[in-house]
Order: structure tokens, then C-alpha cells, then sequence
């Protein structure tokens, strides 16, 4: 029996005992963990298609490790413009093992985090330079809402939301976005923007 199943924003096929690296995962290394978005079942030739998930599939894997990727080396020009960006970036992963295949039966996922609650104190957090839309959205739904909630997260950990919310939010640089929310929680905005000003692809110069 094999499965496709998306896990992290990406689709893979899986089979039992195999093992497969993945987008950085919420958990502690031994613990294991159920995917129920299941696009696909192939039970000896009998295959079973999702619309878009199989209702009551599930494939459950247990966590070996976690780990960085190969440094890639992101490079943007534009010619005759004298403008050139030299970054690199190493994924943050986790290597996991399958270890059963559900074709019905599994339980309900709930989900760990509410909706986000329509607040007035809510703020423009695509304010922080690189924070587009859907960087913001990412770290809303993860429940930070505020300049002040992004200050007091660690740099790694904003970039793991960003890489569990979508695989093209993954390559973003998040080192500056602590001191920058900081700022703009204090109400320092002609500090923000000096800062902002000496960033070169997310980096302080």
C-alpha cells in the first residue's frame, strides 16, 4: 500500500518504514504524528482518489529527527539596473519515518489553533520590511497578531511559520523582523524606517 499525501504544504508519495524529509514539524524528536490530508490511496491496485482528501484516511509517521538542508544560494539581477542580491538559505527540515497507512477509521484532526479573532488592536504587520501579505497572514493565523507578539518570537522560529504556512514563503529572511516589530510596537518609526533603510535582503548592513 503506498499513499500520496500532502504534509507541510508539499505532496508526497509514502509507504510504510519509509523515510522521508519534510518541512520543519512541531514536535519533539520520537513523538509521532497524523496527517489526514490523504489525496490518494493505492491498496494492492485498488486505488481510492480523494475530493480533494479521502474522508477517514490518515498516514501516521513518527519524528527521527530534525535538521538544516544544503546552503542554497539565491542570486537576483537586473541587468543594465546595477542591482544584485547575493543571499543564501539552508531549509530547516525534519526527517521522519512512516509508520502506518490508514485507509479509514482515523480520527478527526482538531485543530491546535483557533481562527484568528477580528481585533481592533490587531496591527499592519506587513509594516516590517519583507512581511508581504502572506508572510502576514502566516504569522496572524499562528496567532501573532501584533508588533509586540513578532518582537518577543525568535528570528528561527518566525521562519518555521512561514515554511509550515507555504514553501514559497520558506526563502524569506526573518533575522531583522524581532527588532523591527519591537520598534514599531514603541512607536519609533523614523527609527524603523532608518533601519529599514540598511537592510539588503532582510540583513543589516
Amino acid at each position: 500500500m503506498y499513499a500520496i499525501v500532502e504534509i507541510a504544504g508539499q505532496q508526497f508519495k509514502v509507504a510504510k518504514d519509509q523515510k522521508v524529509y519534510v518541512h520543519r514539524l512541531q514536535g519533539e524528536e520520537g513523538s509521532e504524528v497524523t496527517f489526514d490530508n490523504v489525496l490518494l490511496l493505492d491498496n494492492e491496485g485498488a486505488v481510492t482518489i480523494g475530493a480533494p482528501a479521502i474522508e477517514g484516511a490518515a498516514v501516521t509517521a513518527k519524528i527521527l529527527g530534525h535538521l538544516k538542508g544544503d546552503k542554497v544560494i539565491v542570486f537576483k539581477k537586473k541587468r543594465r539596473k546595477g542591482y544584485q542580491k547575493k543571499n543564501g538559505h539552508r531549509q530547516y527540515l525534519s526527517e521522519i519515518q512512516i509508520e502506518s497507512i490508514a485507509a479509514s477509521g482515523a480520527k478527526k484532526a482538531t485543530k491546535a489553533k483557533a481562527a484568528p479573532k477580528k481585533a481592533a488592536k490587531a496591527d499592519d504587520l506587513k509594516k516590517i520590511e519583507g512581511a508581504g501579505p502572506k508572510a502576514a497572514e502566516a504569522l496572524v493565523n499562528a496567532g501573532l497578531d501584533t508588533f509586540a507578539k513578532v518582537a518577543k518570537t525568535d528570528a528561527t522560529k518566525l521562519s518555521e511559520i512561514l515554511t509550515e504556512a507555504s514553501s514559497r514563503l520558506s526563502h524569506i529572511v526573518t533575522t531583522t523582523w524581532p527588532k523591527q516589530a519591537g520598534l514599531a510596537a514603541e512607536g519609533k518609526w523614523d527609527e524603523l524606517k532608518e533601519l529599514q533603510d540598511r537592510l539588503d535582503g532582510g540583513i543589516e548592513k
